[in-house]
């Protein structure tokens, strides 16, 4: 099951289980949430293209105690909003939960505005915000199930890939997948997959990050061998560089980081083929890899 198709499934739950909670929907995922739209037409509605009024709107049904789900493509969520965002939920320290698709290139055929491989970096940038990036839908499911009444904004990222296999997680820990001497890989959701092929026979520790923040400091000290950190994230690359020099401060940290180049990308291509031409593979993962080991 898609991301997307856990979403629809994981909210409708919610609906049911909690009259709190109130879905808010940018004119996607209408068709996915007919059901719950008749079944609940008082906690249901598809606000349209209205995205900053609808952001607002959120808050002030969360000011009266309700649980808002804000949803709709991420440059429209994260971008267009992030004045409202930082200002009616996180200066006001607001509860709420903004779900995004379509990060970092997942819509890649359409063009650069529906590109946004800046959502976590802008997101982390309002204090207090939770930031969620899950590797798979049963991972989507057990974190917005656990957190989505948190009374903290939070983000989740939802996207097109998925790992193959993930381990069990918690909101707000990090997962050892492997432990070993030479080097640790931060791997941060859909990148754990290419991330376990990267680092097969080789004498690494691989720790998974599906929450951004709060950043799990305390896994990454516990658990890293070597002062060799090697980062993949499937959004701009370095979202997490100052986390992790401060987990490990004042002991000095050779890091190299694998994710989106800070440019625009004007080539036409699916999702795997930007992944392939960025170096957002296993192999290219590996040779990153090996020359952190060399160093």
């Amino acid at each position: 099951m898609s991301m997307r198709k856990q979403f629809v499934q994981t909210v409708s739950r919610l609906l049911q289980q909690d009259e709190r909670v109130v879905l808010l929907l940018g004119d996607i995922g209408v068709f996915g949430f007919r059901d719950a739209f008749q079944a609940f037409p008082e906690r249901v509605y598809n606000i349209g293209i209205l995205e900053q009024a609808t952001v607002s709107l959120a808050a002030g049904l969360a000011k009266t105690g309700l649980i808002p789900i804000v949803h709709t493509i991420a440059p429209f969520l994260v971008e267009r909003c992030l004045e409202q965002i930082k200002v009616d939920f996180g200066y006001q320290a607001l509860g709420g939960n903004f779900v995004s698709v379509g990060a970092s290139y997942d819509y890649a055929a359409l063009g650069c505005t529906h590109h946004c491989p800046g959502d976590v970096q802008v997101m982390t940038s309002v204090p207090g915000l939770e930031v969620v990036v899950p590797g798979s839908a049963r991972e989507f499911d057990a974190l917005l199930g656990s957190a989505y009444a948190s009374q903290k904004p939070t983000y989740f990222r939802l996207s097109e890939a998925e790992n193959q296999a993930s381990p069990g997680v918690d909101f707000g820990r990090a997962a050892l997948v492997k432990e070993g001497r030479a080097a640790t890989i931060v791997a941060v959701g859909p990148m754990l997959s290419a991330a376990q092929e990267a680092s097969e026979g080789l004498d690494v520790t691989l720790l998974y990050y599906s929450t951004v923040a709060p950043f799990d400091a305390a896994a990454l000290r516990d658990h890293r061998s070597s002062r060799k950190i090697l980062l993949c994230e499937p959004y701009y690359r370095g979202g997490l560089a100052a986390e992790i020099t401060e987990a490990l401060w004042p002991e000095p940290v050779l890091l190299r980081c694998v994710g989106v180049p800070r440019r625009f990308l004007d080539n036409y291509g699916r999702m795997a083929e930007h992944d392939a031409a960025l170096g957002l593979t296993a192999d290219a993962m590996r040779r990153e890899l090996r020359l952190l080991i060399d160093a």
